[in-house]
C-alpha cells in the first residue's frame, strides 16, 4: 500500500448538513457507479464514515471525518490506483466541493 491520499474540503454547512449530504452522495455513487466502483463495509460512527472500496480489481480503505467547517477524506490506495492519486485527488476535491457548496 502507498501513502494515504488526503483531501480536505472546507464548507459552511455545519456538521449535520454535511453528514446528510455525504450520506446522500455515497448512496447515489453506489447506484450510479456500481459497474465501476463497489463500496463495502461502510459504517458511520459518530461523525466518521469508514469504508472499503474496489475499482479496477483494486481494493482501498478509507475514512471521511466531518467537522463543523470541513471534511477530511483519507484513503489508502493500492499501488495501481496510487499512480493516479493526483488525478483522483483533484476530481474528489472538485466533486466534494460541489456536494458541500451552500445552496
Amino acid at each position: 500500500m502507498s501513502e494515504p491520499l488526503v483531501v480536505t474540503i472546507s464548507h459552511r454547512l455545519g456538521k449535520d448538513e454535511a453528514v446528510r449530504r455525504i450520506k446522500d452522495g455515497v448512496a447515489r455513487a453506489k447506484g450510479e457507479f456500481s459497474s465501476l466502483l463497489r463500496i463495502d463495509n461502510d459504517v458511520w460512527e459518530g461523525d466518521r464514515f469508514s469504508f472499503s472500496a474496489a475499482a479496477l480489481g483494486q481494493h482501498a480503505q478509507g475514512t471521511i471525518d466531518v467537522y463543523e467547517s470541513g471534511v477530511r477524506l483519507t484513503v489508502t490506495l493500492p499501488w495501481l490506483l496510487a499512480r493516479f492519486a493526483h488525478a483522483v485527488q483533484r476530481v474528489v476535491g472538485q466533486k466534494g466541493t460541489l456536494l458541500l457548496e451552500k445552496k
